[in-house]
């Protein structure tokens, strides 16, 4: 057989009759290796070819199926995968598999031009080849969260490993190819080239007209007020370099990032890089609070509190790559925020020094803005009056309102307005597997999106909404505005999923470690490995937190309607509350309780008999007290 013979070409639907003989080589090929994806069905194949989603190897002296491959996105085509990579038997050792897979990746490439490309694979071969497209090894956790890929590897004979492992490893190599990184690669190649090309220019020259390198400071960017301020005024009254980085925990959409970037530039940055963290942050820490039911003082769901601790250690890991020692933020003196980056940067930056220009100046809102506007700078109005920090966990207001006790939130103030008439009311099935939710509606999704979808409904309801007030870490009193519709509908639902589900005991020594675990992310200690012995410990109370929750939105409030699942302990005991029993008699409760008041029953017995034993009426104290 000879490559001169063979045409690879994007399939479309008139290549679906050799739908049948792909599906059982893919089959065949999986036997042979005795591993790998087992099955494709006839129709999803031909829904490859007529989408133009796959390239086709034929023979065209025979007219016959040579090789196939076809490419699929998931996570809203932030990743695509080739897939089903397959050469008949008498073609293999040809180059065919090389050439198929090169031309998938342009496919991929042209259809997806920002979206990472993956793949899983055992054969050696197969990761030569990606390799050489420039793929780099990636664990499982570096792929996509998209429960529905996932799913696909169930016809592989590994599948039991894959789940006992929980996903995260398996006989596969993962490998990716991340444009973005491949982009960064290219560009500190270039740079590393001009900056040794200017080193020459820079010998050939009088040694006498050298000039320092200036001092250069990273900014934790996120293009709001105080950070625009920290960039214009560490560059007129401290002559520094910024270069700003804008950490993105699901807050922001492609189009406000490109609009930040732009503003960093404007306002003088050097660089500017924006860094998306939105998966690390909820694998590492949201599906957590959401397994912790946590609400700090039972109302917040430490929406930014818990973003902080990423956003920081993100910055912290850029300062280290550039080498550069001054780190920068727009925290007042007044607030968390400042404690939490402080402390990240202590830790993971011990050698760098943090400016905070605004907490060291004590500067208002009203001032900031005066000085951006002296000096060149745009300020909208709504920036004087409110600072709003959004991510994937909820969003935050200050304003004038918070700094009182008595004032709340104008209706302006609200990054979402309401859009549901007063009488609408709208039922959810909201799914979890094993703790995570997974589904809205039956539409099955990764949990970001279920998270962001559910906001995005919830929230035109007016749900979420309320101020939150506590003790800070420097220990004064404060209050937040903060919207979070999607978390306190998922935590309460999570929440009453598991009073069906967990033992007495379960919930518990759940309460008590949760409430340890919220304060520790609320105050910053995210790092501790204590932080990671609880997650332990919530993690392995999530086996059978599986099931449905039925919610219901109303305006400006929700109700939960109840659940499904088939661990419900209600439903599998013999006793039903209120109602006659099949696993005890009323006899054995007589007992029971004699039993258990047995000590109580012992020492009002003694107190009776012993007259020597005074106590001090509560009055007596009250009136000492009072003096």
């Amino acid at each position: 057989m000879k490559l001169s013979h063979v045409d690879i070409v994007i399939a479309n639907s008139t290549h679906c009759h050799f739908a049948s003989a792909i599906a059982v080589q893919i089959e065949e090929s999986a036997k042979q290796r005795k591993t790998g994806i087992a099955k494709r069905s006839v129709n999803y194949l031909q829904e490859k070819m007529r989408s133009k989603h796959a390239v086709i190897a034929i023979d065209r002296l025979l007219n016959q199926i040579v090789g196939f491959c076809y490419i699929e996105s998931w996570q809203d085509k932030a990743y695509v995968s080739n897939s089903g990579l397959i050469v008949f038997p008498e073609y293999r050792n040809l180059g065919l598999s090389k050439a198929l897979k090169s031309k998938a990746f342009i496919l991929a490439r042209e259809y997806y031009p920002n979206a990472k490309i993956f793949g899983l694979t055992t054969n050696p071969q197969v990761m030569r080849i990606n390799y050489e497209l420039g793929y780099e090894p990636a664990a499982f956790t570096g792929l996509t969260t998209d429960k529905t890929f996932w799913q696909g590897c169930m016809s592989c004979v590994n599948f039991a490993i894959l789940q006992a492992k929980e996903y995260q490893n398996c006989l596969c190599t993962g490998m990716l190819y991340d444009p973005q990184r491949k982009q960064k690669q290219k560009e500190q190649k270039e740079q590393i080239e001009q900056q040794e090309q200017g080193v020459l220019q820079k010998n050939q020259g009088n040694k006498n007209n050298k000039r320092e390198q200036p001092m250069k400071v990273i900014v934790a960017f996120s293009g709001g007020l105080d950070t625009s301020f920290c960039v214009k005024y560490l560059q007129q009254e401290h002559d520094l370099e910024v270069h700003t980085v804008t950490v993105n925990t699901g807050g922001f959409t492609q189009i406000e990032l490109a609009q930040i970037e732009r503003r960093a530039y404007q306002l003088g940055a050097k660089t500017h890089q924006s860094i998306d963290v939105t998966k690390d942050f909820y694998q590492e820490c949201v599906k957590f609070l959401i397994f912790a039911n946590a609400l700090k003082n039972n109302c917040y769901p430490l929406s930014v509190s818990a973003e902080r601790a990423f956003q920081a250690m993100t910055i912290a890991k850029v300062a280290n790559t550039m080498g550069i020692t001054k780190i920068a933020h727009g925290c007042t003196g007044a607030g968390n925020d400042q404690v939490r980056f402080d402390l990240m940067f202590h830790i993971l930056s011990p050698e760098a020094q943090i400016i905070t220009p605004i907490r060291d100046l004590k500067l208002s809102r009203a001032a900031t803005q005066e000085y951006l506007i002296k000096h060149g700078a745009s300020c909208s109005e709504s920036s004087k009056n409110y600072s709003i920090n959004k991510g994937l966990w909820g969003t935050s207001v200050g304003g004038v309102e918070t700094l009182s006790s008595h004032l709340y939130l104008k209706d302006e103030a609200w990054p979402t307005k309401i859009d549901k008439a007063k009488d609408r009311e709208e039922t959810l099935k909201i799914t979890f597997i094993n703790g995570e939710p997974i589904a809205l509606n039956d539409e099955l999704s990764n949990s970001i999106q279920v998270i962001q979808k559910l906001n995005d409904l919830a929230s035109q309801y007016g749900i979420g909404r309320d101020i939150h007030v506590g003790d800070t870490i420097i220990n004064i009193k404060g209050r937040v505005g903060f919207e979070a519709p999607a978390p306190l509908i998922l935590i309460k639902a999570h929440h009453l999923l598991e009073k069906h589900v967990l033992t007495k005991a379960q919930l518990k020594i759940k309460t008590s470690l949760s409430d340890t675990y919220a304060e520790m992310v609320h105050e910053g200690q995210f790092l501790d490995p204590a932080a990671r012995d609880i997650e332990a410990l919530l993690l392995s109370t999530q086996a059978k937190v599986t099931g449905d929750v039925f919610v219901k939105l109303y305006p400006l409030h929700f109700v939960l309607l109840g659940i499904q699942s088939e661990h419900d302990l209600m439903q599998a005991q013999h006793a039903k509350y209120g109602e006659e029993n099949a696993s005890f008699t009323g006899d054995d409760v007589k007992g029971f309780t004699k039993v258990m008041s047995t000590q109580l029953a012992a020492y009002y017995q003694l107190q009776n008999k012993d007259k020597s034993v005074k106590t001090t009426p509560l009055s007596s104290i009250k009136a000492a007290v009072t003096g």
